[in-house]
């Protein structure tokens, strides 16, 4: 089972060359990273830059440190060319296991084919580090919750929907219901019911219940940018993620 452990371990002695993008945090978070091996970490100033240069392989990683959500997302969205970025941030609550929680943007995974994709993305990342995912996906109610009211019943519908799509595809997928703390327990990668609910639980367990939540790599994109919260403290944990995932050396980890 993978844990953060592991990534700051595998991160260790790493040679990619990652940018962050910001000022003093970033600044900071970066001395810290490359102190403790991650790699080495120039400072951007302009997200456009830094999505241009990730593209363009100037550098194997981006973080998006204190660059606006807006427009950190709306370079990628333009360079990679992409209509919309699909992000799930990797996270571990406090004395609980690793997991990929998706969506973190509060505009994603609305969708019964979203949700699939966002089952199906986050496989393949698991599936590069050595890991055959369950995937749980969650809806705004129990099963038997049906007839509450109308929003309840569609959201239902739509994990039952994305669960049966999945298994199509070939995904260990679950419909968890609500039960987050029982997915928690047994999933490795976890779709909220929405980007709303999504964002909510990211920063519930993140900003309140103290859980390390290392960054949100974007994962319709074939190059490695780790999305990151502005409010957190700094942002070294992030570049230990962008940069263990350059290494390949995660393969290692059962």
């Amino acid at each position: 089972m993978l844990s953060v452990t592991d990534i700051f371990s595998l991160a260790r002695d790493s040679k990619a060359h990652i940018g962050i993008c910001g000022d003093c945090k970033a600044e900071s978070s970066a001395s810290k990273a490359c102190d403790l091996g991650y790699g080495t970490v120039d400072i951007y100033h302009d997200p456009v830059k830094l999505a241009k240069d990730l593209y363009e392989g100037k550098i194997d990683a981006a973080v998006r440190g204190d660059a606006p959500s807006n427009d950190a997302m709306g370079a990628v969205r333009d360079i990679f060319g992409i209509s919309k970025v699909l992000r799930a941030a990797m996270m571990q609550p406090k004395g609980g296991r690793l997991f990929l929680l998706g969506p973190a943007g509060i505009d994603e995974g609305w969708t019964v084919p979203e949700k699939v994709q966002f089952a199906k993305l986050g496989a393949e990342l698991f599936r590069k580090i050595g890991i055959e995912p369950v995937i749980g996906i969650m809806s705004g109610g129990r099963s038997s919750d049906i007839g509450r009211m109308p929003e309840i019943d569609q959201s239902i519908h739509n994990a039952e929907e994305a669960v049966k799509l999945a298994k199509l595809e070939g995904l260990n997928a679950i419909d968890v219901q609500i039960l987050i703390e029982d997915a928690s327990t047994k999933c490795d990668i976890i779709i909220a019911p929405d980007g709303i609910s999504g964002n909510l639980i990211f920063r519930t367990l993140h900003f309140l219940g103290h859980g390390t939540a290392m960054g949100a790599p974007v994962l319709n994109i074939d190059k490695i940018y780790v999305d990151t919260s502005r409010a957190k403290s700094d942002y070294v944990d992030a570049i230990a993620l962008a940069s263990a995932l350059v290494s390949r050396k995660l393969g290692g980890i059962q």
